[in-house]
């Protein structure tokens, strides 16, 4: 899903969409200069391995994100650090910010309930 930033007003555009077993929700809005806000929730499961025993399972997802959008190179003129996202052709591809956020998630550790028993287990 393509959205031109300079179509986005300050009355929020909302957006959903789904990809296998998460729903990406949320909305953008005009915020100031060149920056659009996003703001959404990615929710569902994703299949990922386990960091301890490589086994499938699926990791369940429920993400706030919150992010600026650019339409253009953003030049932080008020020395303010923001998480921006700059856009180089005027357009924001919502499947693919999809992706990179789930692929972010599957960086992290994350091991299965199995292996976090057996880690319990060896605690006590």
């Amino acid at each position: 899903m393509n959205i031109t930033l300079r179509k986005i007003t300050k009355i929020p555009l909302d957006f959903e969409i789904k990809s296998d077993a998460i729903i990406f929700k949320g909305f953008l809005e005009y915020h100031s200069g060149k920056l659009i806000l996003l703001q959404a929730n990615l929710s569902g499961f994703i299949d990922k391995p386990c960091d301890i025993c490589a086994e499938e399972f699926k990791l369940s997802v429920n993400e706030k994100i919150e992010f600026f959008l650019s339409d253009g190179i953003y030049k932080d003129e008020n020395n303010i650090e923001l998480d921006v996202i700059e856009s180089l052709n005027g357009t924001v591809d919502i499947d693919e910010l999809m992706a990179s956020e789930i692929e972010l998630i599957k960086c992290d550790y994350h091991s299965c309930d199995s292996c976090d028993k057996q880690n319990l287990n060896k605690g006590n």
